[in-house]
């Protein structure tokens, strides 16, 4: 599978498993102090070829993906979920860890991001379906961000996220469907 964009990383290992997964061209950010040259290099990438952010599926990762993506308008975005991307021994967290097919997966879900989304799905729309305020919450969320293929974010970043990526009230509520029939069981 032969990836056009350029693919945003934490780090070397991070390559080296876009590499096992993809033939593709990577730019690692070395972490969350993101430099101007590292910018700049992700500038002109996401103007020769397009840029996907696919970074862990944590603080820090999140950090880099919101820097990169104000710096740099119209970033696509991959997700792989938690599970995905955890060390065998459970220690580590990070694109290194995914599988080859986890990472394929993640490739083939980019999301593209809009800088002027619909206002469609409200914040009491979120509350109303239990994804925010609730003892389930936090669970929810996180099985909404792996089927919707927009990684697990709390309640302010989902919202933020559902407007991003123009994720429709169908599409939201369809997803929180199957949440709820998977608690049911």
């Amino acid at each position: 599978m032969k990836i056009k964009e350029v693919i945003v990383v934490e780090g070397r290992d991070d390559t080296v498993a876009i590499q096992r997964a993809v033939n593709a061209d990577t730019i690692e950010t070395n972490g969350s102090a993101i430099g101007e040259e590292v910018i700049r290099r992700i500038e002109l990438a996401q103007a020769r070829r397009g840029v996907i952010i696919l970074t862990d599926p944590d603080y820090p990762g999140e950090r880099i993906r919101h820097i990169v993506s104000q710096r740099v308008p119209g970033c696509k975005h991959a997700f792989l979920p938690k599970k995905e991307a955890i060390s065998k021994n459970g220690d580590d967290l990070g694109v290194e860890n995914a599988t080859p097919e986890a990472i394929r997966l993640a490739l083939a879900n980019v999301k593209q991001e809009f800088k002027n989304p619909k206002e469609e799905i409200t914040w009491q729309d979120l509350v109303d379906g239990g994804l925010i305020g609730g003892s389930q919450s936090r669970n929810r969320r996180e099985q909404i961000g792996s089927i919707l293929k927009i990684g697990y974010a709390n309640g302010k970043q989902l919202h933020k996220r559902l407007h991003m990526f123009q994720i429709t009230k169908e599409e939201l509520s369809q997803a929180l469907q199957q949440v709820l029939e998977e608690e049911s069981k």
